[in-house]
């Protein structure tokens, strides 16, 4: 499949699902939040970009803690959902793709990438371009589907992305690796 058809395919499940994703899925996601957010340096946050933020599930665990959130996803009927989370003044959503966004280099403090990059046809690309939009010090959170990604293969891929993999997380009870990544190269 081309890689614009498994976007396509993509975008339409999520389309299909956003109106009930967080009764599927919001106690798998808020595990794989809690894990990620004890992993992170610290838990006051300045510019954070929720990247393919789906339904916005992560706004209510860390808005309050930051200066702006970006949600940013290609799904529009997530970000419909979205809105319901993005409660405070300070998240703000975009509607783009992951593989080309918006945002000028070095542009964000901490990245969320949950639930993404398996549902990218090149997932290295995907990575680039984010390590594109983080700043020189920040926290990168990756997450990777085990039934997608061996330990191994999910690790290359940070590493071939130009990311240091600071903390992994393979808790049994998580269907994913959770990671917290920064830049090889500063």
């Amino acid at each position: 499949m081309s890689g614009w058809r498994k976007k396509r395919s993509v975008m339409h499940r999520y389309d299909v699902t956003a109106g009930i994703y967080d009764v599927r899925y919001a106690d798998e996601q808020i595990a794989k939040y809690k894990v990620a957010l004890e992993s992170l340096r610290t838990r006051k946050f300045g510019i954070v970009l929720d990247a393919g933020c789906g339904t916005g599930l992560l706004f209510d665990h860390v808005a309050d803690e930051t200066e702006a959130i970006i949600g940013l996803d290609f799904s529009r009927k997530s970000l419909l959902e979205a809105r319901r989370h993005a409660k405070s003044q300070n998240v703000h959503l975009v509607c783009a793709d992951v593989d080309a966004m918006p945002f000028v280099d070095g542009t964000f403090d901490y990245i969320f990438a949950m639930t993404l990059i398996q549902n990218s046809p090149n997932p290295a690309d995907t990575l680039k371009e984010i390590e594109r939009v983080s700043k020189d010090d920040a926290e990168i959170v990756v997450t990777g589907l085990k039934k997608v990604f061996s330990k191994r293969r999910f690790e290359e891929l940070l590493r071939n992305a130009g990311l240091n993999i600071n903390i992994l997380k393979d808790e049994g009870n998580l269907k994913c690796y959770v990671t917290v990544c920064t830049r090889l190269h500063h």
